[in-house]
């Protein structure tokens, strides 16, 4: 009748979870990558183990996070931060996971800010401003009031790493 309770585990692989609270899983596939990663490359992987250590990371998972959360509460805040995390490793006991974990933290931060600072760079130099010419008093090039005829400028702002570049584009649409 028992199978040395892996069919339990076996019932409850992936995120959704076919049970109580407790049967939140990560993937098994993913599971499965990460030990592959670390073992030698002929060695193989039960089910059994994948499925074992599905349980286990996500127990630490939940663990971790239960704790982190139960400081936020305290703190009447709603979100969980990285900060808490490394804390809720220190007070509970696993005191050699903190500082790797704040220089990762560290390390995600100043990446992120560094993403964030392209973004920006890519969004600037992707502007365009177009303007008509005639309500700058630039570039005109002796358009009568009757005229139909329209003169326009498009700046393209971009920016490396080294400088920055203004590229001006000037083009006239004619009229009927």
């Amino acid at each position: 009748m028992t199978d040395g309770g892996s069919s339990s585990a076996a019932a409850k692989t992936g995120g959704s979870g076919g049970g109580g609270e407790g049967d939140q899983l990560l993937p098994i596939a993913n599971v499965g990558r990460i030990m592959k990663k670390i073992l030698p490359s002929n060695a193989k992987i039960s089910k059994e183990a994948k499925e074992t250590m599905q349980e286990c990371a996500s127990e630490f998972i939940s663990f971790v996070a239960s704790e982190a959360s139960d400081k936020c509460n305290k703190e009447r805040r709603k979100t969980v931060n990285g900060d808490d995390i490394c804390w809720a490793f220190g007070t509970l006991g696993f005191d050699s996971f903190v500082q790797p974990m704040k220089r990762y933290l560290n390390k995600y931060r100043d990446y992120e800010s560094e993403r964030a600072v392209v973004a920006a760079a890519t969004a600037a130099s992707e502007a365009t401003l177009f303007r008509h010419a005639g309500s700058d008093g630039g570039d005109d090039h002796n358009q009568d009031a009757s005229s139909s005829d329209r003169h326009f400028k498009m700046d393209l702002a971009g920016s490396s790493s080294d400088s920055t570049t203004t590229t001006t584009l000037s083009f006239n649409v004619l009229g009927k």
